[in-house]
């Protein structure tokens, strides 16, 4: 099958929104509206289907970013210390601030929309903690897909299409390639700006869940690093590559764990019943300022529990059956006790089938009932996500009004690339948005690109027709690899000339884990270790030029694991040149935390043909201390976005009002 037997689709557009998540959603949604009145065209592209694609595909069960601007319950700065200290001073403040201030009008479109929002006798809204609201969110995503395909308009959204490579001019990005998963047809995208939402990184490490489980993961498996890839071919400086989240979940089957720490107010404890948040709270005193704080940070919550762990003391136990039991009690009589009783397991049993059904089934399949027994909780493998306690992506240009001078060079949310924008898990260092906040970065930055053509009023891009044929016989040369070479064994999946995606996979997965601090080595690597998971990277990119696929499903699979092996090795080189520690970690180990707080920041530039190279990310130089701050790609970006003592103000609203909505 020879890439000359797929037809050649161009598509021309002013705005090019590449992703059908949560910020995607958000960016169309805004992105349409000042479209309208400009008399320019968006255009969306999604690999799935928008109703169900993203990271809340399957439901959720509460919105975790909601400031609560309007009852006067917290404020701007409020949310912005929550952040800094959860993520101990790793963060850019100008960005985080700009969402909080505009998040709480995203929720209340939702509600518009008709998410139902939970909400007590007196008609306020039911809080999950300080931040995060109840809700009936199984169809979360379809209602939010929704208002942002009428936004849009049915036929300018491409589904099925899967995004591999920008198209560059220069310095300057000018739409993208990629092919559909369902037709035999070649997309080419022309655009005069592009938003990049396209999720994180699953499947870079070895998941916990193996053989019958293989796939479960924590975070949406078909994330596979499209978002990180493409800002990186682009050429975009990239933020916090070195940054990888790992939550704590029920073990196996993932399920939420923030109703019962936050709602049911349970706590968890190791296998000899001791609550390690108490026993170990001596070592937080090491990590202060931030060991101090409340609630503990995330990373050092999980270093704690992992600290039990490593010593035998697990399991790890979420006390479901002592929290319900406290709360029954709390009732009253034993009537009101056992109604309370009933309550609260049907919530528990909810809160897993709104969004991870896979709990349910499981708590189902060991005979549990979280009211009478526990249930072990336990740390994922780990993810590259900007929005939930993950911080990697790329380096964006701050809010105006906010950003230091040195963190704002363009409209919002504009990364280093001239034309090309990043928003939810595809920017970085604004870490907890969530899904709501990731929606309101979404609209910031749809209505960002629509200002950045209306004022800029970038020429059409110069596009080379030889090299996008170029481009298309390499997208799909997997295709042609296999069908020359499969008959020349007789079984198809073990041949000389090829590699299936599949394997390809385990092999990523297997020298992640094992050398850049996967599971199975308890999250810890040292410089050797890393070392050598280079050595295996390069051997890995190699070989990915002998990919081959049978389908055009594989085909994508193919693709995806190239994404991955991406986002990979700019992790692995971040890891390695980060030495000096401002988290725990056993990489470069330090007693106490040291002060210097600083963003690693890099990226690359390679040319729009290249696929494999010898090196994804130059290893940055260190800055000297005499040498001011520079925008630019390959340094170290020291100093923080540091106005701790500024007093956020709501600020000008950004997205459009509320008032056109329909």
């Amino acid at each position: 099958m020879d890439h000359k037997d797929f037809e050649t689709v161009e598509v021309e557009t002013d705005l090019l929104i590449l992703g059908g998540g949560m910020a995607a959603c958000g960016a169309a949604v805004e992105a349409a509206f000042w479209a309208r009145e400009n008399g320019l065209k968006v255009t969306v592209v999604d690999k799935a289907a928008m109703d169900r694609s993203g990271a809340v595909a399957m439901g959720l069960s509460a919105l975790n970013q909601y400031v609560g601007l309007k009852d006067g319950e917290n404020t701007i700065h409020d949310y912005v210390n929550y952040v800094r200290n959860d993520l101990m001073g790793v963060t850019r403040e100008d960005l985080v601030a700009n969402i909080a201030r505009h998040v709480d009008s995203t929720v209340h479109l939702y509600e518009k929309w008709g998410l139902p929002i939970w909400k007590d006798a007196d008609g306020k809204y039911v809080h999950e903690g300080r931040w995060q609201l109840m809700i009936n969110g199984e169809s979360y995503k379809v209602v939010v897909a929704e208002a942002a395909k009428n936004a849009v308009g049915k036929e300018n959204i491409y589904e099925r299409v899967f995004i591999t490579e920008p198209l560059m001019d220069g310095d300057r990005c000018i739409g993208a390639v990629g092919f559909s998963v369902r037709e035999n047809k070649f997309y080419v995208f022309k655009a005069r700006a592009t938003i990049c939402a396209m999720g994180g990184a699953v499947g870079v490490f070895k998941p916990r869940s193996t053989g019958e489980g293989s796939g479960r993961a924590w975070y949406p498996p078909f994330n596979s690093g499209a978002s990180a890839y493409f800002t990186l071919k682009a050429g975009a400086e990239m933020t916090c590559q070195e940054v990888r989240f790992i939550p704590v979940r029920f073990k196996d089957a993932y399920g939420p764990v923030g109703a019962w720490f936050l709602l049911f107010k349970s706590r968890a404890t190791n296998g000899l019943g001791e609550n390690y948040m108490e026993t170990r709270a001596p070592v937080l005193e090491q990590y202060a300022p931030y060991g101090k704080v409340k609630p503990v940070p995330a990373n050092l919550r999980n270093y704690l529990m992992m600290l039990d762990v490593m010593e035998g003391k697990g399991p790890i136990f979420m006390r479901t059956e002592e929290a319900i039991k406290k709360i029954a009690s709390s009732a009253g009589d034993e009537k009101a006790a056992k109604k309370k009783l009933k309550e609260l397991e049907t919530e528990a049993w909810e809160d897993f089938l709104d969004m991870t059904i896979s709990q349910a089934i499981l708590w189902a399949a060991t005979n549990v009932s979280p009211e009478e027994k526990s249930s072990e909780i336990a740390a994922a493998e780990p993810y590259f996500i900007g929005s939930h306690s993950g911080a990697s992506g790329a380096w964006v240009s701050g809010p105006k009004d906010l950003a230091p001078a040195e963190y704002c060079w363009g409209e919002a949310n504009m990364t280093t690339v001239k034309g090309l924008f990043a928003a939810g898990d595809a920017s970085g260092a604004s870490s907890h948005k969530f899904s709501s906040g990731s929606h309101a970065e979404g609209r910031i930055t749809g209505k960002a690109a629509i200002k950045y053509l209306v004022k800029e009023k970038p020429a059409k891009g110069k596009y080379d027709a030889g090299k996008i044929e170029a481009l298309k016989a390499r997208i799909y040369q997997p295709l042609k690899t296999f069908a020359e070479n499969s008959d020349k064994t007789t079984q198809p999946d073990v041949n000389p000339n090829y590699l299936l995606p599949n394997m390809f996979q385990m092999r990523l997965q297997k020298l992640m884990d094992e050398y850049a601090g996967g599971v199975s080595a308890q999250f810890t690597t040292s410089k050797p270790l890393l070392e050598k998971g280079l050595e295996l990277l390069k051997l890995l990119k190699e070989d990915s030029e002998k990919l081959g696929a049978e389908s055009l499903h594989r085909l994508m699979r193919c693709w995806e694991s190239v994404h991955r092996m991406y986002q990979a090795e700019a992790h692995v080189r971040s890891v390695l040149f980060r030495e000096e520690s401002r988290w725990v970690g056993a990489a470069h180990p330090v007693g106490v935390l040291q002060r210097r707080l600083s963003l690693l920041s890099q990226g690359m530039g390679l040319d729009v043909g290249e696929v494999s190279g010898s090196g994804l990310v130059p290893v940055p130089r260190r800055r000297s201390q005499d040498e001011p701050l520079v925008a630019a790609r390959g340094l170290v970006r020291d100093g923080m976005s540091r106005p701790d003592r500024r007093e956020w103000g709501v600020g000008p609203t950004a997205p459009a009002s509320d008032k056109r909505r329909s």
